[in-house]
């Protein structure tokens, strides 16, 4: 069987997650989180962009319904409307 990685997969591996963290440590963007990290949100704008988003509510439902799909890029749960 032959298996094809979505667009969106495509684009995520563009982007390394050791350097992106290293950025993020670089510059103490997680220092006061508390649950939602910067990858995640990386993550959720890139979904926002790629499927032209004019809503929280369209992000949330948007990556509620491709959870599944986006547990590879490192995605633990959808946001929440408040989180975003």
């Amino acid at each position: 069987m032959v298996r094809f990685a979505s667009i969106f997969s495509q684009l995520g591996a563009l982007f390394s997650r050791t350097e992106f963290h290293r950025v993020v440590s670089e510059h103490r963007a997680e220092r006061y989180i508390k649950g939602y990290s910067s990858w995640d949100h990386f993550v959720a704008m890139l979904f926002c962009q790629l499927a032209q988003s004019k809503s929280l509510r369209e992000i949330c439902g948007g990556l509620a319904c491709t959870m599944g799909k986006l547990r590879h890029l490192g995605m633990k749960a959808a946001p929440k409307k408040s989180t975003l």
